[in-house]
């Protein structure tokens, strides 16, 4: 009897630890709790591959506006030094010889059209890889924010669970030392709290790791990232609210690796053309002057020059401008039938992944909270063994581990449907 008032009175001090309590992440000055919308605009501002990839548009209009500038005009200007006969250094006038000669060169078959075509293009490529840059980056910054705030729920759970165990375990050992419970009760346990700790250790470890991409991507050093998620509006989310082929559709148009593989293409058919054109040499004007011409003094005369193309007619680099250009042609279906299929098969992982959320039963967790102390009592009462007990906290745990699993791969589809069809559906 006096065994059981022990038994009794080690429950009555357990049970003013609550099961059913959600153990919040402790808020520190260092906290810093950010939604999507907002992380999205620091991730503008702060990013520093979005700066490094800014600076290389910029590159790319400068060389851009060097492919418009005309080549430069030629002088040259020659004068006798020694004079032979007259033994005099550096003569000038009748005793003296001076020729001079200014040049220009005309560039023909449209060469400077042609070359600040492929520039043009060439910024509009740096454009759109800034673009991909962008997109691959907020998906990234979307999915470890929805994974750091999922995670955070499921170590909640651990949080209450092991705070409980260390309670337990602690009264055990006292009733243990007084003969009032079994060694191999408070083993059991033990070995479940040391399981706790270690599964929990795990789920930290997954934060930080996310925690730390997300600080890299809004270059915030030493803070921490607590997301703040809608989860009404991550709730209504439906992958049938839009028809595959719409999004397909805005895939083709919007996609970066779309536009890139298309924009490749364009660059590769201007170069071919570019190097048709480098086939037909350029003419060079020239204007010259000597003082001491052979027939007449004072002579100008003027003068065209050009090369003969005999041998050199551009024909390797022609040929494999035109076997590049159907390459990148190749390689823009290539894309495209990759674009289509992971559109398909993001959409079929939704619909699968939301399916089985909805299948659910959303009073089933707090069910399971109303069984807790039901379940607690039992086992102060010895009507439930120690295992039926743990058993229940553990369905328990992997019910709502498995719900935030859920909700982490059922977003992460979400987003990367947003990603690759480039557009926000969701």
């Amino acid at each position: 009897m006096i065994k059981m008032m022990r038994f009794i009175a080690l429950w009555c001090g357990l049970i003013a630890i609550p099961f059913s309590m959600q153990a919040q992440s402790t808020v520190t000055a260092d906290t810093l709790q950010i939604s999507i919308d907002s992380a999205d605009a620091m991730f503008l501002r702060n990013n520093l591959q979005l700066l490094a990839q800014k600076y290389n548009i910029s590159a790319q209009k400068a060389l851009e506006a060097q492919a418009k500038i005309y080549p430069n005009p030629n002088v040259q200007a020659t004068s006798l030094i020694y004079n032979t006969q007259t033994k005099d250094w550096f003569p000038f006038g009748n005793k003296g010889e001076v020729t001079a000669q200014l040049s220009q060169e005309i560039i023909l078959a449209g060469k400077r059209n042609k070359q600040v075509k492929l520039a043009t293009a060439n910024t509009q490529l740096s454009q759109l890889q800034f673009l991909d840059l962008l997109q691959t980056l907020k998906f990234t910054l979307h999915t470890d924010l929805y994974t750091i705030y999922f995670l955070h729920k499921s170590s909640n759970v651990y949080t209450d669970e092991i705070n409980s165990l260390n309670a337990l375990t602690k009264g055990f050992d006292e009733q243990l030392q007084q003969g009032n419970v079994s060694q191999k009760e408070a083993l059991r346990v033990k070995a479940q709290l040391y399981s706790l700790q270690s599964e929990y250790n795990d789920i930290i470890n997954q934060i930080n790791d996310k925690e730390s991409e997300v600080r890299i991507i809004l270059h915030l050093f030493g803070a921490f990232i607590l997301p703040q998620v809608d989860e009404a509006r991550v709730a209504a989310l439906n992958p049938n609210q839009y028809p595959l082929q719409t999004i397909v559709d805005s895939a083709l148009q919007n996609h970066p690796d779309m536009k890139i593989a298309k924009l490749n293409t364009q660059i590769n058919e201007l170069n071919y053309n570019y190097q048709k054109s480098l086939a037909v040499p350029d003419l060079n004007l020239n204007v010259g002057y000597d003082q001491q011409a052979g027939f007449v003094k004072n002579n100008f005369a003027l003068g065209l020059g050009i090369d003969l193309p005999f041998f050199n007619r551009n024909q390797g680099n022609i040929r494999s401008a035109k076997i590049v250009t159907e390459l990148s042609k190749v390689n823009e279906q290539n894309v495209e039938a990759n674009v289509q299929e992971n559109i398909y098969n993001e959409l079929v992982k939704a619909n699968s992944y939301d399916h089985l959320y909805r299948s659910r039963d959303q009073n089933f967790e707090g069910d399971f909270k109303k069984l807790q102390q039901a379940t607690l009592q039992n086992y102060r009462a010895r009507n439930i063994s120690l295992l039926d007990f743990l058993d229940f906290y553990d369905a328990y745990k992997e019910n709502i581990l498995q719900t935030n699993n859920l909700q982490i791969n059922r977003m992460t589809v979400f987003e990367a449907i947003n990603f690759y069809s480039g557009s926000n559906f969701y």
